[in-house]
């Protein structure tokens, strides 16, 4: 009988320890530019690509490996008028994961240095080092 009440309470505890134990699965963050926010830059000297009326894309100079897609390279044509593409200038914005990215990495299951956001722009100047 006692051994029987032993049995019974085991069942229920290897039912309900792992209900009680379970914390939950860890949110992915969301990709593209309505995602979640994982950093900012603000004024960051980058080099930047584009062609007319195109999409744009940069590298941080201090991170040659991960690159950079505008969400808004509309927007921010108008302020590249006296740039070229290669110039130095300095990015401000909210970065998020790109998508295809995330979803590619996924897949694989080696690391790579290289990495692709998608940045919401709000603001590129000239980066003229003090020069007027």
């Amino acid at each position: 009988m006692r051994g029987h009440i032993i049995r019974k309470l085991l069942v229920v505890l290897i039912i309900v320890a792992p209900v009680v134990s379970y914390t939950g699965c860890k949110k992915q963050a969301k990709c593209g530019c309505e995602g979640d926010i994982l950093f900012s830059l603000t004024s960051t000297p980058s080099t930047l690509y584009w062609e007319s009326g195109s999409s744009i894309f940069f590298y941080t100079t201090n991170d040659q490996f991960s690159t950079y897609n505008f969400c808004n390279p509309g927007e921010m044509f108008p302020k590249l008028d006296d740039s070229k593409s290669g110039d130095i200038l300095l990015v401000t914005g909210d970065v998020f994961w790109d998508c295809n990215y995330l979803y590619q990495s996924s897949n694989y299951s080696y690391q790579t240095y290289s990495k692709v956001y998608v940045i919401k722009v709000t603001d590129v100047v000239s980066n003229l080092y003090g020069k007027k």
